[in-house]
């Protein structure tokens, strides 16, 4: 094996593959029928293989062979001979419930992957004095939506129990399993003043030196950043996952911009949202024109005006409104 290795690169690159083994130069080409040359076989993608971890703790395991978030969490549950619905959302490089952390869309090729699956149940009881809880909302990409930040001096924020990262199962009894994190925070707004609510809750499965964590993320240019400069998984929801490099500074600040927005607007935060939000934005000439792309690609989030004018601003002239 290792005389082989050491082959000249020249008679590599000219010896033809067979099912991904060089032959020796010289060797003739297999023929098919009537003598003529059989096809070559297409080259094989270069498999990528990612290391995975539970995050309270676990053996590590190899995945590989998936395109989007829903195929990511059966691979891990096939690893470790769990229910994929165990799985709450995962972190890259990082055992701890860190929002900074969180995997979105894109996956650098040397990151490491940990699963937090379901841990304790609990339920608080709520009363809306305000219009606003001070809750973040985001969402797995496969049924659960959790919270991402707590607003420091906020309804929620006074309610010692609820935490980063617990993912909401049920409001007043009605289960939200299968709702994106619009819809969940839709529903919280829309909850009436004065009026007491239940939570039903459920807390990642924690590590011993992780009990007694109450994370409050606080905004940073570098959230959901991956490796910059390298190569990434995009993952995407529809479509296959695709090989792309990192993206570059601007493109992160553009994104970073876009889903602060959505957070303003909206009480949810999802850097792959914003990120394909920047994509329609920077090919639209307008507002009016990334309205109706951000329709035909997002319509079932109803943007309104004002938001989708804001984010081409940011996008397409970010220094505007600047000192």
């Amino acid at each position: 094996m290792r005389r082989a290795g050491r082959r000249s690169r020249q008679a590599r690159e000219s010896s033809p593959m067979e099912n991904g083994v060089g032959q020796e130069p010289g060797t003739p080409e297999p023929l098919a029928a009537g003598g003529v040359p059989a096809p070559r076989p297409p080259c094989a993608r270069p498999r990528l293989v990612f290391h995975t971890q539970l995050a309270h703790g676990s053996p590590t395991g190899r995945i590989e062979g998936f395109t989007n978030v829903r195929e990511l969490y059966i691979k891990i549950a096939e690893v470790f001979g769990i229910s994929p619905t165990e799985i709450l959302f995962c972190t890259l490089n990082t055992h701890k419930v860190d929002m900074q952390k969180l995997l979105g869309g894109q996956i650098g090729l040397e990151d490491f992957i940990f699963a937090h699956v379901r841990g304790e149940t609990k339920e608080v009881e709520v009363t809306k004095t305000e219009d606003a809880l001070g809750l973040t909302i985001t969402d797995n990409g496969a049924g659960y939506a959790f919270i991402k930040r707590i607003k420091e001096g906020s309804i929620i924020n006074r309610i010692q129990t609820v935490c980063v990262g617990d993912s909401i199962e049920a409001i007043n009894d009605q289960t939200i399993v299968g709702c994106r994190h619009y819809e969940v925070a839709r529903m919280l707004r829309e909850l009436p003043r004065a009026q007491p609510f239940t939570l039903r809750l459920v807390q990642p499965k924690k590590a011993f030196d992780m009990i007694g964590q109450r994370t409050r993320s606080s905004k940073s240019p570098c959230e959901g950043r991956v490796a910059s400069g390298k190569e990434t998984l995009r993952l995407r929801a529809q479509g296959p996952a695709t090989l792309e490099e990192g993206p570059s500074p601007l493109e992160e600040e553009a994104a970073r911009r876009v889903d602060d927005l959505l957070e303003s607007y909206m009480g949810i935060r999802d850097r792959e949202l914003a990120s394909t939000m920047v994509e329609v934005a920077k090919e639209s000439p307008g507002a009016a024109q990334l309205a109706r792309g951000l329709d035909s690609v997002l319509g079932e989030f109803a943007f309104p005006q004002e938001f989708v004018a804001e984010v081409w601003a940011a996008v397409c002239h970010p220094s505007a409104g600047q000192e």
